[in-house]
């Protein structure tokens, strides 16, 4: 039986029926497709929706897309996000429809969900030393000459691994040496020495390709704009490095990688310094908490906030939960917690409030911590709060905000529910 194109699944999803594993939806939506539901153009407030339900703004969602395609392409820079933050094909395919050079992923589950919806480039973000998952790697370069994965390496054990899993692969994989940001850091080669003992153990194999370099500057230590730009230097530094004792001979193109969502204006303005090397450099930005943004943590450390000349990110997500106790003038709960809302980083912010059809302000109401069910909101006088009104929250972290629900509505500002976004984690 042929293969399934990415195509043919994404149209499989919208197909797929409205049951029980999806939180938030209407109950008389049950059995309907996706595709039926979204096609009936449901408010969000009058449409027979409960709360708890996450909802994603169809108008910041396409404006946060459009910025970050401009902004890759105003730089010079190709443009993988981090597929981690949404695990959802749809999206995907949206990053891609607006200029991504392919997907960032982290672990091999993230690479079959990607393979599935079609995706023929990923830059995996991690050493992959696991047996099974490589064979599988290999057997998808196999069977299909147009995709392309690029892997890290970061010692010469796993170089080792991975070419004992590889032996007799009809294509090499492509790596890229990771340099650690620094002692402490995360995953990466702590010296230019080690990584050059990496490199020379790839050549030796004939499973592994080397096509550059790559590194995370979100793991500097005591992380500033001078740390963060030193580190950058040091990756790019190891490239031109690289290419002049002829480590990427016969290659098509180098690629040299960083960029999480906190300082990829650094990583712009070092990766415009790159040299000309020996082939073309593939400047490759992997920022994946944009798609969203948020209400906290990325709302802080945005570089937009560095170059606001470059644009701003909206955040996009909204939860919305009831009160469902109000047991004295200083305290409320509602019913959302921490199996619907972000909350390792920040508690969720509330926005506005609810009632009749008309929203307001959430003034003097403040998120005090989450139960499993239920927020803990602390009210001041201010605060006009009953039972029934609906609270809507702004959250923290777009990575754990996707992660607990499997389908969102993709609502326009009035309400209206346009699409349904599905998530694989």
């Amino acid at each position: 039986m042929p293969r399934e194109t990415g195509t043919e699944a994404l149209t499989r999803l919208a197909e797929e029926r409205v049951d029980h594993r999806f939180k938030g939806l209407p109950p008389d939506a049950e059995g309907l497709t996706v595709a039926e539901l979204a096609a009936q153009r449901r408010n969000l407030f009058t449409g027979g929706f409960s709360t708890p339900v996450l909802a994603l703004s169809a108008e910041r969602l396409e404006h946060n897309l459009a910025l970050m395609e401009a902004y890759a392409e105003r730089h010079g820079l190709a443009f993988a996000p981090h597929g981690k933050t949404s695990m959802a094909p749809r999206l995907f395919q949206r990053q891609i429809e607006h200029g991504a050079w392919g997907i960032t992923l982290a672990v091999p589950h993230q690479v079959w969900v990607a393979r599935a919806f079609g995706v023929e480039r990923i830059f995996l973000a991690n050493e992959l030393v696991d047996p099974a998952a490589l064979r599988r790697v290999a057997a998808e370069l196999a069977a299909d000459p147009a995709f392309r994965l690029v892997c890290y390496v970061d010692s010469v054990r796993g170089v080792e691994l991975m070419d004992a899993a590889l032996r007799g692969a009809v294509r090499p994989v492509d790596v890229v040496v990771e340099l650690a940001a620094g002692e402490g850091a995360r995953t990466g080669v702590r010296t230019e020495a080690e990584c050059a003992a990496v490199a020379d153990a790839v050549a030796a194999v004939p499973t592994l390709r080397l096509v550059g370099v790559a590194g995370y500057e979100g793991e500097v230590p005591r992380a500033d704009t001078a740390r963060v730009t030193a580190y950058l230097r040091r990756l790019t530094a190891l490239a031109a490095d690289f290419d002049k004792s002829g480590r990427f001979a016969g290659v098509d193109e180098i690629v040299v990688s960083a960029g999480g969502s906190a300082w990829f204006d650094a990583v712009a303005e070092v990766f415009a310094e790159i040299p000309e090397l020996s082939a073309p450099v593939l400047k490759l930005l992997r920022s994946g908490a944009y798609v969203s943004h948020d209400d906290g943590h990325y709302r802080r450390l945005t570089p937009f906030t560095r170059v606001p000349q470059e644009g701003a990110l909206e955040p996009a997500f909204r939860l919305w939960a009831q009160v469902v106790s109000r047991p004295s003038s200083e305290q409320a709960f509602v019913n959302a917690g921490k199996r619907d809302a972000a909350h390792d980083l920040d508690l969720p912010e509330a926005q506005v409030v609810r009632r009749d059809g008309v929203e307001r302000p959430a003034d003097g109401i403040t998120v005090t911590g989450l139960s499993d069910q239920h927020a803990w909101l602390r009210t001041t006088g201010e605060a006009d709060l009953e039972v029934g009104d609906w609270v809507g929250f702004g959250l923290s972290h777009p990575c754990t905000s996707f992660d607990k629900w499997q389908l969102i509505p993709l609502a326009e500002a009035d309400g209206t529910v346009v699409d349904y976004i599905r998530t694989f984690f």
